[in-house]
């Protein structure tokens, strides 16, 4: 024997970690380049450093470690690349509000450089957690590849692709609309804003024509803009207003004089045809502004507060000086009518403060030309998304992309590359700080203050992880990829960047797969949020009932795209069935004495059922195999699950006691060599989901020679156990048995009580029950079983089923004691009249009738219909019971 014998009580809390430090000892997941197998590799998605995994991470870490378990042991070089990410603003949230909590400073107070000190701190706090985490839920990663998309590799391939991309003309500096976040006080990416309907109105307001009698209407959901107004523009072909194009009309409030411009962005058709025209506030009027040379004026400053081009409302809130306006507008007679409306409105990712539109000098892509390879790589099917219809949301997202805003007001994260001479005005983006401008020789230079936005580093993650820009061996053997496991709700922030950022620095797709899950919800179908308090935290999931527990859980049921609800019920269910594994190895190990088998002996020797459970045993492993390469990860171990506990555990284990208590060694020999072989084929199949457990039972199993389930050959499909013929036969003989179960069951019979088992069987299946006799002895309490061709001798009051081919007949008096039958059907009977009496009762007085809920009245109308056919059934069988006494 290998070890000794296996615990009684399965305890995955005793050896969990015990297991996975053996791992990390015996470098199982370390991954190098190596000419004489394939590479397989996955880049992990890194998690934020701002707190600890949640519910959705260990769904997507899960789903990554099934697909590398599985690959390592088809014999495939595995890379699963780890790492966490910088996250700008969320970071720096958390670290300003730790530094003003404990200390009362703001940023600005310590100064840069401590700022950043206190944040590299934080993330040598929470990404050490995150790494632990992952550990514990069973990632086998490459730790000794785990990268940080700030460490110093990573930020070189920053600089690099900047610099490449400014160089190439992609990236200019510009003063232009972005997304403005008052409370992150930074600017936000189209992809950082989440938009939500919410309930407003439509102001309409009186714009006078200047000199004239006349004035236009126009409808606004943020009269605050107004103060910014800059033109009022309609439809050059709008008949309504064609006469008053060119003319000026008189702002109110602010009694300025601005233009009526005809520009064919106005639809004429909705609302009042004429539009305010505020390019400073919104991305449209932005580009109408371009078009016809109109001033741009701010009227916020970057907390959303009015600033000094908003006259008296100066100071104010944005939302405290809407209400204002609209007071003044209503007492000067300008305001016409207020509506209800229902509209989109941005906000910021992060905090979820509505973002402002805001002019603002910042850095961009230019991303019209990058999106066309990474348009057409998908189109071409040289990366596929898994469902086919997320490409739908790629597709969209990049054929409608805007020049991408990549700088961020932060100090954490990767600092702009570029500086600007204080005396010529001179922009350098450079590698190294430059020391003298070379266009006016001076000195006096300067580093732009701002970071880039976290997802510029991200993008380069499949490949500045592998060495990037260095040509390192890594680089050329595990890239590209083979499959990105992402959530559907990430697929326009990240997989879209990653796509065009892979094929523009690396001229190769980043990845062949992108295979996309749904969310985690709560078991009401509700997204987990701090905010509802129903996070469920997967560490206290682990640390009840185990990781292969949970991990089961996120996997069973699960299917491509689809979001899922978390039951805890369910994770004690898989708990139960990793007991029953258990449990089943503990009786296989009790009864095993050798640790070697004569393999041709024992195949000559196999039963019925020996060859079917191994038939069975080969199909459920191609199926799995055929599941696991279409990414229908649920699918598999559901398989895998029902061969493991209905076919292995519930039927063969019970079929082969009797030759395990039996005298003759040959057939014993035969049932323990295939009670292991099937053993260790479940071990390998289960082992990508549940990998503790199949690691912990592999090593006290002593004709297993390989050291490690991890290392193990994947299970491939055998045409020599290929036995249809015996999968055929033992389906009717398990078919015949579940209905003598069920009739044993309907009739009260104790599972003790034996009783001869009767039955009729074609020509076509006669030989098959024939070879099960001894399985119905076992299995389905037989006394005696009788096979006929006719029904000659079939006893007139015998319990029958049917089943295809067979006619089975128990015999009554052979399965009920009469007296004590009758016995308990008269107590029965006695119970049945109480509570006939009781609900009678009820109904007929008139009192509880007329006062009585109808909801409760007709629940005891129910009860009432129910007790009387349960009292028929019971006088109906003691009439038969007695009638067989007499």
């Amino acid at each position: 024997m290998t070890m000794k014998n296996l615990d009684k009580t399965y305890n995955p809390q005793e050896f969990e970690k015990r297991i996975y430090d053996h791992w990390l000892e015996k470098l199982y997941f370390k991954a190098k380049p190596n000419p004489d197998k394939e590479p397989y590799t996955i880049v992990l998605p890194p998690p934020n450093i701002t707190g600890q995994l949640h519910m959705g991470h260990a769904l997507d870490h899960t789903l990554q470690d099934v697909l590398i378990r599985y690959k390592r042991m088809q014999g495939y070089e595995t890379l699963w690349l780890p790492g966490t990410d910088h996250a700008s603003i969320a970071t720096e949230v958390k670290v300003v509000e730790k530094i003003f909590k404990e200390e009362g400073k703001t940023k600005e107070e310590i100064g840069r450089d401590e700022f950043l000190k206190r944040a590299w701190a934080w993330k040598e706090e929470y990404g050490g957690r995150i790494v632990e985490q992952m550990q514990k839920l069973g990632n086998s990663c490459d730790w000794s590849k785990e990268r940080f998309t700030m460490d110093e590799g990573c930020n070189k391939a920053v600089t690099e692709v900047f610099i490449k991309l400014y160089e190439k003309g992609y990236i200019y500096r510009g003063n232009r609309l972005i997304n403005w976040c008052p409370d992150c006080k930074t600017s936000l990416s189209d992809a950082e804003v989440e938009h939500e309907e919410q309930s407003g109105n439509f102001w309409h307001v009186k714009y006078p024509v200047k000199d004239s009698e006349e004035f236009l209407e126009i409808a606004t959901t943020r009269p605050e803009t107004m103060l910014g107004d800059t033109a009022v523009a309609v439809h050059p072909e709008d008949a309504r207003y064609k006469h008053l194009v060119g003319k000026m009309l008189i702002l109110p409030i602010v009694e300025k004089e601005i233009p009526i411009i005809a520009d064919e962005y106005v639809d004429k058709d909705f609302g009042t045809g004429a539009v305010k025209i505020t390019p400073a506030h919104d991305p449209n009027d932005f580009e109408v502004g371009l078009r016809h040379n109109l001033e741009q004026i701010t009227v916020m400053t970057d907390e959303a507060k009015m600033n000094e081009h908003a006259g008296k409302y100066i100071g104010m809130d944005r939302y405290e000086c809407r209400k204002m306006i609209v007071k003044d507008l209503d007492e000067a007679g300008f305001l016409v009518k207020v509506k209800d409306h229902t509209h989109n409105v941005g906000a910021c990712y992060r905090c979820h403060t509505v973002v402002e539109p805001r002019l603002s000098e910042q850095w961009f892509v230019k991303m019209e030309e990058l999106a066309k390879p990474a348009i057409e790589a998908v189109r071409e099917q040289k990366t596929q998304f898994v469902p086919e219809r997320f490409d739908k949301i790629y597709f969209h997202w990049l054929e409608n992309i805007r020049d991408w805003c990549i700088s961020r007001q932060l100090w954490w994260g990767h600092r702009i590359p570029a500086y600007y001479c204080q005396t010529c005005g001179e922009i350098i983006v450079s590698k190294i700080a430059p020391s003298t401008c070379d266009k006016c020789n001076s000195s006096n230079i300067k580093q732009d203050e701002d970071v880039l936005d976290t997802w510029f580093s991200s993008a380069l993650w499949p490949f500045s992880t592998l060495g990037w820009p260095e040509n390192t061996e890594e680089l050329k053997y595990f890239y590209p990829t083979d499959v990105l496991v992402t959530g559907y709700d990430i697929i326009f922030f990240w997989v879209v960047r990653m796509m065009f950022s892979g094929l523009d620095q690396m001229e190769d797709i980043p990845f062949k797969y992108v295979f996309v899950h749904g969310l985690v919800r709560d078991d009401q179908g509700r997204k987990m949020s701090k905010s509802l308090g129903n996070g469920i935290d997967p560490l206290e999931i682990i640390q009840q009932y185990g990781a292969d527990a949970l991990r089961l859980t996120l996997i069973s049921g699960n299917s491509p795209g689809n979001d899922m609800r978390f039951y805890i019920e369910r994770v004690e269910a898989n708990r139960n069935f990793a007991n029953k594994l258990w449990n089943a190895t503990r009786f296989v190990l009790m009864n095993l004495n050798k640790d070697t088998f004569d393999k041709d002996v024992c195949e000559k020797n196999l039963a019925l059922a020996d060859k079917w459970i191994l038939s069975r045993m080969n199909r459920v492993s191609k199926e799995v195999t055929d599941n696991l390469e279409r990414f229908e990860l649920g699918m598999a171990v559901q398989k895998i699950y029902d061969f493991i506990w209905n076919e292995y555990c519930d039927w063969y284990i019970e079929i082969v006691k009797p030759r395990l208590y039996g005298e003759d060694e040959y057939t014993k020999d035969a049932a323990l060599y295939v009670l292991t072989k099937v053993l260790e084929n479940n071990l390998k199949l289960l082992h990508p989901f549940m990998p503790f457990i199949t690691e912990e039972i592999w090593k006290y199993i002593p004709t297993i020679k390989e050291e490690s389930v991890i290392i193990a050959h994947w299970p491939k499909y055998q045409e020599e156990l290929n036995f249809i013929q015996e999968e055929k036969d033992m389906e009717i003989i398990m078919n015949a048995i579940r209905s003598i179960r069920n009739i044993r069951a309907e009739m009260n019979v104790i599972p003790s009580k034996k009783a001869k088992v009767m039955m009729v069987a074609s020509n076509e299946v006669y030989e098959a029950i024939n070879k099960g006799k001894d399985y119905f002895m076992t299995l389905a309490s037989a006394s005696e079983v009788v096979l006929q061709k006719d029904k000659k001798e079939i006893p007139e009051d015998a319990v029958s089923a049917v089943i295809a081919g067979v006619e089975i007949f128990l015999p009554l008096d052979e399965l009920v004691d009469f007296e004590k039958e009758v016995e308990r059907l008269e107590k029965e009977k006695e119970k049945l009249e109480k509570e006939l009496k009781r609900v009678n009762g009820k109904l007929s007085n008139q009192g509880f009738v007329a006062k009585a809920p109808a909801q409760v009245i007709e629940e005891e109308k129910n009860k009432q219909t129910n007790y009387q056919s349960m009292m028929d059934k019971v006088v109906e069988r003691l009439e038969t019971m007695k009638n067989k006494m007499k």
